[in-house]
């Protein structure tokens, strides 16, 4: 009965550019909080606060070696993120789409009215 609340999701993880940041560090290897805390000017004990709401959100697993923690990405729950973006793809294709036709529409009408020019 005592099942613990996930208190973050992957969409509040993500919201901070910090947090995003060290995803991208991490999908490239496994690295000890202090070669994570290199690339910040922040604190250890600001990339943590970090790497737990990651954590939390099932982002990132941590592992200790010897003295060290080590964390890695954990990419599934991005799929949930990505259903959800690619919900709202509809709507920028539409956009897209209807760009594409005002160019080219402003395009013949204006090869239309260079043609008429030169048939003065």
């Amino acid at each position: 009965m005592n099942q613990s609340v996930q208190k973050y999701d992957v969409f509040q993880a993500i919201a901070d550019p910090t947090r995003r940041k060290v995803l991208q560090l991490l999908a490239e290897k496994e690295l000890p909080i202090s070669a994570i805390t290199a690339q910040f000017t922040m604190s250890r004990t600001a990339i943590a606060k970090h790497l737990y709401i990651l954590s939390e959100a099932k982002l990132v697993s941590g592992r200790k070696v010897g003295r060290e923690k080590r964390y890695q990405l954990q990419a599934e729950p991005l799929a949930e993120l990505k259903d959800w973006i690619s919900f709202y793809e509809q709507f920028w294709e539409n956009k897209l789409s209807n760009l594409k036709h005002i160019v080219e529409d402003q395009k013949d009408n204006g090869v239309k009215l260079m043609e008429k020019e030169l048939e003065r």
